[in-house]
């Protein structure tokens, strides 16, 4: 007897939270949604999209990576923990994997809370709870400059990096495979 193939977690659920991984664009609408309640006078949502640009050099789009099942698991944590701590009603995390185009979103944190103090605080906590801790990595993939040679993508050189805020010159996940190898030998 065929087995059916086994498919991919995408989503996990807990008292007042929601977090997911998606490859299709994120709808802001249903994530929204997934918060707005009776009880809440204050519903936030923090939309986080590719832009043009990074370090002066011009983007021409962004593609994400994750370890799906502890991603997931880790997400529900940190929505789980940011739920308590401000008294959220409920918050939702979307996260998109695969290319990213210029403009379109990567993250889409909604809370929901009985006030907004509370709202904007537990956005804003989210959003850097995520970006420190999530296995989720990014690769910028810039636009060929005239003395680069164009990869066979027909776009110029990328960079993997962790997906925190980066920095001029911060480690990339190339740096750190390269310090952990030499620290091995």
């Amino acid at each position: 007897m065929a087995q059916e193939p086994a498919t991919e977690q995408t989503a996990l659920t807990a008292d007042g939270c929601y977090v997911a991984l998606s490859e299709a664009p994120l709808d802001v609408n249903a994530v929204l949604g997934r918060v707005r309640s009776a009880q809440a006078g204050a519903n936030v949502l923090f939309a986080g999209s590719t832009r043009d640009s990074f370090d002066g050099r011009p983007v021409a789009t962004l593609r994400y990576a994750s370890y799906r099942p502890l991603a997931l698991r880790t997400m529900l944590g940190i929505a789980d923990s940011v739920r308590t701590t401000h008294g959220l009603v409920a918050i939702a995390v979307v996260h998109r994997l695969g290319p990213v185009p210029i403009g379109e979103d990567s993250i889409l944190i909604a809370v929901s809370a009985p006030h907004r103090q509370a709202a904007w605080r537990a956005g804003e906590e989210c959003l850097e709870r995520v970006k420190e801790s999530v296995e989720i990595w990014k690769e910028e993939v810039f636009v060929p400059q005239q003395e680069e040679t164009v990869g066979s993508s027909g776009q110029g050189e990328s960079v993997w990096r962790s997906n925190r805020d980066p920095q001029a010159g911060a480690p990339t996940v190339l740096d750190a495979a390269r310090q952990h190898l030499h620290s091995t030998v």
